[in-house]
């Protein structure tokens, strides 16, 4: 759970539950682009995506306003942290980030001439969590100076104009990896110095259920069948499916898959084998798991490996 820090006066959110969720994110597709704009030029931002943008150099703001909601401002130099939960500008310049979650259009006016690097993501599971436990859109000023290589990646992620220079075998990977980073660098900044609100990341706002979520994660492995988890969650096991599915937007079944799969991967990363994931996490046989894994991913355990770890090119 998160604490109050009296001496700060902010919220700040447990390690342990911090790194559940940045270990939990996996993009299919990350995009960068490089987007110039004139002074008063406009760019819409579409609903129904995530997107994340840096400031490069010049400033913009917002319609509607960026403003609206937590955050942070850092003073150069003096390395001072400050959280404003109602600031009074709605301007970002060079060195800030923001990141929409695609709950609503709307549209970025340049200040003045203005450079953004731009990331289309795209998550690996469409059933992820991930929206729905962040704002709309968050936005941390001064994240060069508070996540300085995660901002260096930004600077360079942009895609290079093919007609001046052509792909290279490995850019969507590289690509894709580089996103990654800078999206959860933007999250960490958020959620690490004050701005996640209180309870944060729990996906209920319901302690029992989050009990729930919490024996999942720590035994991913368990035989999880509705009944022992309507226990943990002290309540029948009707009452326990409704308010699961109506709270997490999936059923219980589909919630032990996805935080098995996401276990999966991080093992596969560590260069287990397949049978003893599979042992692991409770399946019945190594073909059972490929199938959960394939039915999740689109990809058998192998390959999800194989393409994980594609050397990057020369």
């Amino acid at each position: 759970m998160p604490r109050r820090d009296v001496a700060e006066g902010m919220v700040t959110v447990d390690a342990d539950a911090l790194s559940n969720v940045l270990g939990a994110v996996d993009l299919r597709v990350g995009i960068g682009r490089r987007t110039t704009l004139p002074t008063g030029g406009l760019l819409p931002i579409p609903a129904d995506a995530i997107t994340l943008v840096y400031v490069v150099e010049g400033a913009i703001q917002g319609h509607p306003p960026l403003g609206d909601g937590c955050r942070l401002d850092v003073e150069t130099g003096a390395r001072r942290l400050a959280v404003d939960a109602k600031p009074r500008h709605d301007v970002l310049v060079a060195g800030d980030a923001f990141l929409t979650v695609g709950r609503s259009a709307f549209v970025l006016e340049a200040e003045n001439d203005t450079s953004l690097m731009i990331a289309d993501i795209e998550l690996a599971d469409a059933a992820s969590p991930l929206p729905a436990l962040l704002p709309p859109f968050l936005t941390v000023t001064g994240f060069d100076s508070l996540e300085p290589a995660a901002a260096a990646l930004a600077l360079n992620m942009g895609v290079v104009d093919h007609t001046l220079k052509p792909a290279r075998q490995g850019d969507p990977i590289i690509c894709r990896m580089m996103a990654t980073t800078v999206l959860l660098s933007v999250i960490r900044a958020w959620a690490a110095n004050g701005c996640a609100p209180t309870g944060w990341p729990s996906l209920s706002n319901d302690p029992f259920l989050d009990r729930v979520v919490d024996a999942i994660r720590e035994e991913p492995g368990r035989d999880w069948t509705v009944e022992r988890l309507a226990g943990i969650g002290a309540m029948s096991r009707s009452t326990f499916a409704e308010r699961f599915r109506s709270a997490v937007g999936r059923s219980p079944a589909d919630y032990v898959t996805e935080v098995r799969v996401d276990a999966a991967k991080r093992m596969l990363d560590a260069g287990r084998s397949v049978s003893d994931i599979s042992r692991e996490l409770g399946y019945a046989s190594d073909e059972g798991f490929s199938r959960a894994f394939r039915r999740r991913t689109g990809q058998t355990p192998s390959s999800w490996r194989l393409a994980s770890r594609t050397p990057i090119p020369a």
